[in-house]
């Protein structure tokens, strides 16, 4: 579990490598990712905007952007959570995702929520020891 907080905007990021989704041999692996979006202020927030950035393996970077989440921009009232599945597929099998929501407060005013860095790992995965 991985935990960021901005703006009394809690978000908690729970990878899954999914096995039966994956073809290792063939270089595809594929993660879900569960994240809980906790408003801890006093004000309602609106979810409008998100943009990740994704870095397989081998150092290739792709980002992400779009409106809202899974066809979704949610509000979110004081003390309420919003909660959505997605997934990340890459050719390598390991590989760490970042990024930010674009929120607005109830005066409409835009701020950024981090999303913490979290790590996507597979059984496949090489260690190395330092």
């Amino acid at each position: 579990m991985y935990k960021a907080i901005t703006r009394d905007i809690q978000i908690v990021v729970m990878p899954q490598f999914l096995a039966d989704r994956s073809e290792p041999d063939e270089g595809q692996f594929f993660w879900a990712y569960t994240i809980e979006i906790t408003n801890l202020g006093r004000e309602s927030v609106q979810l409008i905007a998100r943009h990740w950035i994704i870095t397989d393996g081998n150092g290739v970077v792709e980002e992400v952007q779009g409106p809202g989440v899974v066809g979704e921009q949610p509000m979110i009232p004081p003390g309420e959570s919003y909660r959505y599945t997605s997934g990340c597929p890459l050719t390598t099998p390991s590989g760490i995702m970042v990024g930010s929501y674009q929120m607005l407060d109830a005066a409409g005013n835009p701020f950024k929520a981090e999303i913490p860095a979290f790590s996507l790992d597979s059984p496949f995965a090489k260690r190395v020891l330092n």
